[in-house]
């Protein structure tokens, strides 16, 4: 039975919009929260296309890789009907090509690879000292101190109810317009409980790992995705799952941006749980154009 609405979480709504309907045999539909948005955050579409290729792999097969392309807004007033193609399953690794479609055109597309738990060689780079989560402002905090004088655009941001909190390292960056370092570390926590199965936890993992990248791109030149000025959206996405996370505490997304050329922005994205593993890695490049002023 469905818990009663009102003592839902945001991670209950986010559950339960990945928890994809199976229309035919590799074939599968969601939905989008209706809650104003204009377009479907592109988080939501790469947690809801892998759990479609997940559920066309055999037990024990783990994802290990994914490579996306977002290719038109997703339109979250109607359903997204996901395709998936079983590209190949070998005694290791196993394959999958999904296709989101909207209004009768592939809005998205990405490849996965799964595999089989298997012993090998290990090692990870050192996660950032950083001040821990509990040092930091939380997100009512934040709000009450810092969002009374914020632009609109940033308190409506603010001020949703998600499943994912964050706590930034540093607020430097939400109100100076001077060019910083292309550079931030941000605490992600689930904002209620993720179960303990690793595909589902994979889902939400991927579905955090499009929060704040494009932002760190547009450090360096002094604005936001905030700016209505500019025209900002994610282009393609690839995430490497290292090591499984129980989702149950806080992760440290740490993040650069190397490069902006050519109206894009390229940022990349390290995940540790707070012990300081390395749970995955995330590259993203994004439209970050000015728009056209008469």
């Amino acid at each position: 039975m469905s818990r009663p609405a009102e003592t839902a979480t945001p991670m209950d709504a986010l559950l339960a919009i990945l928890d994809l309907e199976k229309l035919e045999e590799n074939l599968f539909r969601g939905r989008s929260p209706q809650v104003g948005w204009q377009r479907v955050f592109g988080g939501q579409v790469i947690g809801q296309a892998l759990v479609a290729a997940q559920r066309t792999v055999d037990e024990g097969r783990y994802v290990h890789s994914l490579h996306a392309y977002f290719m038109r807004p997703g339109d979250p007033s109607v359903p997204i009907i996901y395709e998936v193609d079983r590209i190949r399953d070998g005694s290791s690794f196993a394959t999958r090509w999904v296709v989101a479609i909207q209004h009768g055109k592939a809005i998205f597309s990405m490849s996965a690879s799964f595999q089989y738990d298997e012993d090998g060689f290990d090692h990870q780079f050192e996660m950032p000292k950083v001040a821990m989560p509990e040092t930091l402002p939380g997100e009512r905090e934040f709000r009450e101190k810092f969002l009374v004088h914020a632009p609109e655009a940033i308190r409506r941001y603010w001020e949703r109810p998600r499943p994912i909190e964050i706590r930034p390292v540093s607020l430097e960056h939400y109100f100076s317009r001077d060019k910083l370092q292309p550079t931030q570390d941000v605490w992600v926590k689930a904002v209620g409980t993720v179960p303990d199965e690793r595909h589902l936890q994979a889902a939400v993992l991927a579905y955090l790992s499009d929060m704040t990248l494009l932002d760190t791109s547009l450090y360096a030149h002094g604005t936001s995705v905030f700016d209505r000025n500019l025209q900002v959206a994610s282009l393609d996405h690839a995430m490497w799952f290292h090591r499984p996370s129980k989702m149950d505490d806080w992760l440290l997304y740490t993040q650069d941006s190397p490069s902006a050329h050519g109206a894009r922005g390229m940022t990349r994205g390290s995940l540790f749980d707070r012990s300081g593993v390395l749970i995955a890695s995330v590259a993203q490049e994004g439209l970050i154009r000015k728009k056209a002023t008469e």
